[in-house]
């Protein structure tokens, strides 16, 4: 027999018993269905994140105050006061830095006559804008002469505007004014796709939060080829301003745009392996369930097989016949499986705003681990089936 003969048979007998092999293919449906959802939305998760620190540019080195331990969630920070104005200034003096901005940042409430919302408020310098890439969609940022007057200027993004003024308030809000924690500042510019508002460094220190220490220190550089080089720079020049002669004892942590993007990618994709290897037990039980049912299909199907071995079909053509059908089962289950699970990731990106990202490399895995689940599950009772006689097999009551 033929292997267009084999499948022949193989589908006919499965339309024959057309809600079972229904209910069989509904393990590998799910469980495919799991691993695409799962990775798609860890694929767009990390996309997004990647892409939000990404639009602050890789060329940019952010100084924080306490000693990193290098990896995730080790960072000390928040009560720590370890870095002051002048770590900046002496910072400006470096080789490959361009930029550098003061930056302290609290949460507060902005009021806009009787609306409220609570936003990011940081105290930045002038150079905050180019450093990080901010777009402005009206008006202007700080300037130099804000941050030495210590003006009570404000610069917010569109996101307060719509929450305080309305959505179709941008034409008009600049020279406004707004209250943060019950104090007057006036709308200068407007940032785009941003829910922050900023003030001149020197305003938050002396007027609005009360402290001299700052959260960070932004700093541009000229050649981000040079980024390694510049970090043990400004380490070692911290070190001195602080009078620190051991690298075990710093106070203070160094982070790249890149280190940052390459961590967050790394927990991202092992928290993706981790939940796909979770998601893809269902397809061992799937397996599990074809096994299963494969064997009460040899076991009805006994005389047939007798008689199709009496009329000369060898035991190889009995063993493809019945992986054919374990393999039609699981590449059907797969190919719905990969259909709604990207249906569904599809569906939750749109909901949680971040990209849909589905990879030609994880519907290739799907398929393969679909159809090696068929072949592995699927060899037994189809082995069995060869393996019986025409005489035994004919009798079989």
């Amino acid at each position: 027999m033929d292997f267009l003969e084999l499948l022949v048979l193989a589908i006919e007998a499965l339309r024959r018993n057309l809600g079972r092999t229904l209910l069989t293919m509904l393990g590998i449906i799910i469980g495919i269905a799991s691993v695409i959802t799962i990775i798609s939305l860890g694929s767009g998760s990390t996309e997004s994140i990647v892409g939000s620190i990404s639009s602050f540019g890789t060329n940019v080195l952010t100084v924080s105050p306490g000693k990193s331990e290098r990896g995730p969630g080790q960072q000390t920070g928040g009560a720590v006061t370890t870095l002051v104005s002048s770590d900046a200034e002496v910072l400006m003096n470096l080789d490959n830095i361009s930029g550098v901005s003061r930056v302290i940042s609290k949460s507060k409430t902005i009021t806009a006559d009787s609306e409220s919302t609570s936003a990011q408020i940081s105290g930045v310098d002038a150079s905050y804008v180019e450093i990080n890439n901010l777009t402005l969609v009206r008006g202007q940022f700080l300037t130099e002469s804000d941050v030495l007057g210590g003006t009570k200027d404000v610069v917010i993004g569109d996101e307060v505007v719509e929450e305080l003024f309305g959505e179709d308030a941008l034409d008009y809000v600049i020279g406004e004014t707004v209250r943060i924690d019950g104090r007057v500042f006036q709308i200068i510019g407007i940032t785009e796709e941003s829910s922050a508002a900023y003030i001149p460094i020197t305003t938050a220190q002396n007027f609005l939060f009360g402290q001299t220490s700052l959260d960070s220190i932004s700093l541009y550089l000229i050649d981000v080829d040079l980024v390694d080089d510049t970090i043990l720079d400004v380490e070692d020049t911290l070190m001195f301003e602080h009078d620190i002669d051991d690298s075990e004892n710093i106070d203070f942590s160094v982070r790249s745009s890149q280190s940052m993007i390459d961590t967050i990618s790394g927990v991202t994709g092992t928290l993706t392996a981790m939940l796909s290897g979770i998601a893809a037990i269902s397809l061992v039980v799937g397996g599990i369930g074809i096994m299963n049912i494969m064997m009460v299909t040899v076991t009805e199907r006994t005389k047939e097989i007798g008689l199709l071995k009496s009329l000369g079909a060898r035991g190889v053509d009995i063993l493809t016949q019945f992986l054919i059908e374990a393999l039609v089962l699981t590449i059907i289950g797969g190919a719905i499986g990969i259909i709604l699970g990207s249906g569904i990731a599809y569906i939750a990106s749109s909901v949680i705003s971040i990209p849909f990202v589905l990879s030609p490399s994880s519907i290739l895995l799907s398929f393969s681990v679909s159809a090696g689940v068929g072949v592995v599950f699927g060899y037994y009772p189809a082995k069995k089936a060869a393996s019986l006689t025409p005489v035994d097999a004919l009798r079989y009551e």
